[in-house]
Parts: structure tokens; sequence; C-alpha cells
């Protein structure tokens, strides 16, 4: 129902429960703005960074855990993250070292940056 995507407890509670499959959760706006909501999601989920709020898409350790959860996966995080992180040279370094792959969503500039491709 519409009052439990709004509601922040029982949210919470079905993500750590992992009883609601993500791809059908359909967060209310605020709770696409709540840390602590999308930081759960987000680490069952990197892909669910895509739902977040712009606010939270630029949050390094919100999109660092959303990269670290699909280093596994494509590194596919990274492409939902603010253009400020992806051309964060410190930020991009440590999704590069958590996920290879993640090197495909950075700025182009940082692409040809020597360390970070090596990492």
């Amino acid at each position: 129902s519409q009052e439990l995507r709004a509601d922040r407890e029982f949210m919470l509670a079905a993500v750590r429960r992992r009883s609601m499959p993500l791809e059908r959760c359909h967060w209310s706006s605020e709770l696409r703005a709540d840390r602590e909501v999308v930081l759960a999601v987000v680490q069952q989920n990197g892909r669910a960074l895509e739902k977040a709020s712009q606010e939270l898409k630029a949050d390094r350790e919100v999109v660092l855990a959303a990269v670290q959860q699909m280093q596994q996966r494509s590194g596919g995080a990274l492409q939902y993250a603010s253009k400020e992180l992806k051309a964060d040279r410190e930020f991009v370094l440590a999704a590069v070292k958590l996920s290879g792959r993640a090197l495909q969503f950075v700025s182009e500039e940082l692409r040809a940056d020597r360390e970070i491709v090596l990492a």
C-alpha cells in the first residue's frame, strides 16, 4: 500500500529481512532521500542507487557501498553516481579498486589517469 511504502521503519525492516524484492520496491520520495534506508538497500543491490535522491548519489559512502555490492558483477552502480563523484580522483580510485569494471563510468579525464587505470 502507499502508506506502507512511505513508512520508514516498515521499509527498513522489509529490506533488512529481504522480504521485499528490491525490483518491486516503490519507495516514497522521502525514503529515496533517507540515507539509512538507501544505504541498507544498496548494500543488498547496488543497482538500487538509481532510485536514490540526487543528494545521496553524491554521498561517497552510499555510492561506494553500491559499487562494492556490485563488484562481482559489472561495477555498474557507479553509473548512477553524481558527475562530481565520477570526476573526483580520490573517490574514483577507491571505486576502481573495488571494481575495475567501474572505470567505464568515470569521467573521461580520469579514464586517462595511469594510476586509476592500473588500480
